[in-house]
């Protein structure tokens, strides 16, 4: 008996109904046209307030700016691209720019490698969970709390400025605390001292061996006068031994009043741990003592000759306060410091996600062929994660192009101009007293073609990541 094989309905493609008898394969029915019609206003009508708002807070403001650019400070005359000469004509815009370009080579780099670095540790420990936790914190903290934390943190005064008394700690404990008294200086009208062009007193007068010689210095207040200082008085009394010089640094100043100049009275104290020095003809130091609690000094094994006794620079150097951070030197660094304290954690969490799902099987397989760690971490791990440090990359460029509210908390003003930056620029030309916003409009498009790129190679990366 044969076999009859029912009626097979034409292929379609997906999504479309099947054609009606006699239609033809090019024309839709109307209930399919109206279908589809009616998908897209309801597509229409959910994406209208997120079309609105893009073109309100996004679209609108772009295209005001590149107009207003074009337009002098009070908006009024049409400057076409005057703006954006004066813009590469001035200083503080070519200063902007070269910090914006350190930012950029600097910053992401260090970031995306201490990330990448911490995630491959934090893998070998046992808390990495509460460690990621831990480094990821600052994200929590505002930009303008982080200034001002870090602003303290920089501060000179090792009293205030945590660097600052770590450095000088660490400073003091290797080469040991020197003391010095940065305000000692002669009496007015003493003939006895002379002040070097370096810093230094030397007695006018040369005298030989067995001989004392006492050295009385003034504007030493008293909260700076060493706990251990002694009174001078007695030891001024001691005579002075063959083939030495000997005598007393002191403060000559009687507390109460009275005392004459000069001389070593009672009540006034010695100043301990200065360096005194004999000086001989040729200008050579012969022979070199550190001062007593009560301000005494044994030159000793001198020759027979004529010496000065010398108080070096040294003495009234102003002691060691650590580093200048917030300096114009260093205030860029201090800032970009500040910065990756604050997305370390970022990055670290990202690159640690994309090293969690990293395939196991291809490590071992390299271990087991030989590779030692380094090896693998450097062939494998980063070449795997690539990807991933890529996106991280990208990423902190685009944010780092528009740093502002660190670099305007942090600097101080004398050197906010040797941090600027673009986003600072625009920012003080338009708002912070230039009042130009014709010129700021102009930093706004500037900075804008510089970030636009980067956010580009982000969708893209992006997309052929989906694909």
């Amino acid at each position: 008996m044969p076999v009859t094989t029912p009626a097979v309905p034409p292929a379609t493609s997906r999504g479309t109904a099947p054609l009606p008898p006699g239609g033809s394969p090019g024309k839709a029915s109307a209930p399919v046209r109206r279908a589809v019609r009616r998908r897209r206003r309801i597509a229409a009508v959910f994406l209208f307030p997120a079309l609105l708002l893009l073109g309100a807070l996004v679209a609108y403001p772009i295209v005001f700016s590149v107009i207003r650019s074009l337009y002098d400070a009070s908006g009024d005359t049409f400057v076409g691209a005057d703006n954006y000469t004066a813009m590469f004509q001035d200083p503080a815009t070519l200063r902007a720019i070269r910090n914006s370009a350190i930012w950029v080579v600097f910053a992401p780099a260090l970031l995306t490698g201490l990330g990448l670095v911490l995630a491959v540790l934090t893998e070998k420990i046992r808390w990495k969970t509460a460690f990621k936790l831990l480094m990821f914190m600052p994200m929590a903290i505002s930009f303008l709390a982080a200034g001002i934390i870090f602003r303290l943190a920089y501060e000179q005064d090792p009293q205030r400025g945590v660097l600052n008394a770590v450095t000088v700690g660490i400073h003091d404990s290797v080469q040991g605390k020197s003391t010095s008294f940065p305000t000692a200086k002669a009496r007015l009208g003493d003939k006895q001292l002379t002040k070097g062009k370096d810093g230094s007193y030397r007695t006018a007068r040369r005298t030989g061996p067995g001989n004392t010689v006492n050295l009385g210095l003034v504007g030493v207040p008293p909260k700076d006068m060493p706990s251990q200082a002694r009174p001078a008085a007695p030891a001024a009394k001691s005579p002075a031994a063959d083939g030495e010089l000997r005598g007393v640094v002191y403060l000559d100043f009687t507390p109460g009043g009275g005392g004459k100049p000069g001389t070593v009275d009672r009540g006034e104290r010695g100043l301990p741990k200065l360096s005194v020095e004999a000086v001989d003809s040729r200008g050579k130091v012969a022979a070199t003592a550190t001062t007593a609690p009560d301000g005494s000094y044994r030159l000793a094994g001198l020759a027979p000759g004529s010496y000065a006794v010398q108080l070096p620079a040294k003495d009234f150097a102003p002691p060691y306060e650590g580093v200048s951070w917030l300096g114009p030197a260093l205030i860029t660094p201090a800032i970009i410091g500040a910065y990756m304290w604050i997305w370390t954690g970022f990055a670290l969490v990202l690159i640690g996600a994309g090293l969690s799902s990293m395939p196991r099987d291809v490590l071992e397989a390299a271990r087991m062929d030989g590779a030692n760690e380094w090896q693998v971490f450097r062939r494998i791990t980063v070449p795997l994660l690539g990807p991933v440090l890529g996106v991280v990359f990208v990423t902190m460029v685009i944010n780092v192009m528009k740093v502002f509210d660190l670099v305007y908390i942090i600097a101080p003003g004398p050197v906010q101009q040797d941090a600027n930056v673009l986003a600072l620029q625009m920012w003080l030309v338009s708002f912070g007293g230039g009042n130009n916003q014709g010129l700021g409009s102009a930093l706004g498009v500037l900075l804008l073609l510089l970030v636009v790129p980067a956010m580009a190679l982000n969708i893209r990366r992006f997309r052929r990541s989906q694909s």
